[in-house]
C-alpha cells in the first residue's frame, strides 16, 4: 500500500508559549543579514488560503501526490480542471502588506535572501529579487517526457480552446492553485499533451510525495549557511521541505525567529515565535525600524 505523505503535524509536548511582542525580531532585522522563509501564511491577506490554519484547506481538501498524478490519466484530469479553473483567480491575486513589507526590508539591506514555500509569486511581484522557490512555481508548466518547459498562460489558452464554456462554480480555492470541485462537475473536462512531444504536461510546482530538485534544496542550504539569523513567516513547517533549514539554522548556532499565529513544529528550535497576523506584524516591524513600504497598488 503506497504511503501518503506527511499533511498533519502533532505536537507530542506542551507547545512553548507564544508572544505578541515582535522586539526580538526587530533586533534580527536591525542586525541585518536575515534569511526569510515563507510559507502559505503570508499569502492569506492576498485571498490565497493556508493549508494548516483556521480555515486551512487541509481541513477539507487532500492535495493531488506526485504518485496519484503520474499514475492515472483520471487523476489527471481531476487535477487540471480544477487547477484551470482555480488559476482564473489564482492568477490574479495581487501582493499584500506582509509581502511588500519583505520587499522593503531587503531593498533597505536588512536581508540576505528569500526562501518562499508558496508556489504564487507573489513576493516577487512585489519586488522581491532573486527568491528561491522551493516548491516551484505555478506560471511554469514542465513535460514529464521531454522536460520541455512553457508558461501557464500558454497552457491556459490551450484549455480554453478544447474546453469551451467550462466554468463550474467551485466552491472554495486551494492553497496550490486548484479549486474544489465534484466529479460531476470536473465531468469529461479534455487534457492536453505537450505541443512538442505529446508527453503528459506537469505545473512546475513540487507536488506532495515529490522531492525538491536537489541544486535548490543545496542553494537554500547555502543561504541558511551565510545569513545571520533565520526568519519564518506563516509556515507550520510540518512538512521537512522547510523544517530542514530551521533545524540547520538552529544546529549551527543562528537565532531563530517565527512569526505565525498558530505553533509551529519548528518551536523547539526558536527563540520565539509571535503570534500575529503578519500584514499586522510586518508593517508594524517596518514603522518601527523607519523602513518604508511600498502602498498598494491601484487595481
Amino acid at each position: 500500500m503506497r504511503m501518503r505523505p506527511t499533511l498533519s503535524w502533532t505536537p507530542t509536548e506542551d507547545p512553548r508559549p507564544a508572544t505578541t511582542d515582535p522586539e526580538p525580531v526587530a533586533d534580527a532585522l536591525s542586525a541585518g543579514g536575515v534569511l526569510v522563509l515563507s510559507g502559505a501564511g503570508i499569502s492569506t491577506e492576498s485571498g490565497i488560503p493556508d493549508y494548516r490554519g483556521e480555515g486551512g484547506s487541509l481541513r477539507r481538501h487532500t492535495p493531488m501526490t506526485y504518485q496519484e498524478f503520474r499514475a492515472s490519466a483520471q487523476a489527471r484530469r481531476r487535477y487540471w480542471a480544477r487547477s484551470h479553473l482555480g488559476w482564473r483567480t489564482f492568477g490574479r491575486a495581487t501582493p499584500n502588506a506582509g509581502h511588500r513589507a519583505v520587499t522593503a526590508f531587503a531593498r533597505h539591506g536588512l536581508l540576505s535572501g528569500v526562501i518562499t514555500q508558496n508556489v504564487d509569486g507573489l513576493h516577487q511581484a512585489a519586488g522581491s529579487e532573486d527568491v528561491v522557490e522551493l516548491h516551484g512555481s505555478l506560471d511554469r508548466v514542465v513535460c514529464l517526457s521531454c522536460g520541455a518547459y512553457c508558461p501557464r498562460r500558454d497552457l491556459a489558452r490551450r484549455l480554453e480552446e478544447v474546453n469551451a464554456g467550462f466554468g463550474p462554480a467551485a466552491s472554495r480555492l486551494n492553497p496550490d492553485g486548484d479549486a474544489d470541485l465534484t466529479d460531476e462537475q470536473v465531468g469529461d473536462f479534455r487534457v492536453v499533451p505537450c505541443a512538442r512531444c505529446g508527453g503528459v504536461l506537469k505545473p512546475d510546482v513540487v507536488f506532495f510525495g515529490e522531492a525538491v530538485p536537489p541544486r535548490r534544496v543545496a542553494r537554500c542550504r547555502e543561504l541558511v549557511d551565510g545569513a545571520t539569523s533565520l526568519l519564518v513567516l506563516g509556515s507550520s513547517l510540518t512538512v521537512m521541505s522547510g523544517l530542514r533549514f530551521v533545524r540547520q539554522a538552529a544546529q549551527a548556532g543562528k537565532p531563530v525567529l517565527i512569526v505565525n499565529r498558530d505553533p509551529t513544529r519548528g518551536d523547539p528550535h526558536a527563540v520565539t515565535r509571535v503570534a500575529l497576523p503578519l500584514g499586522t506584524a510586518l508593517t508594524g516591524l517596518a514603522a518601527r525600524l523607519g523602513v518604508p513600504v511600498d502602498a498598494e497598488a491601484a487595481p
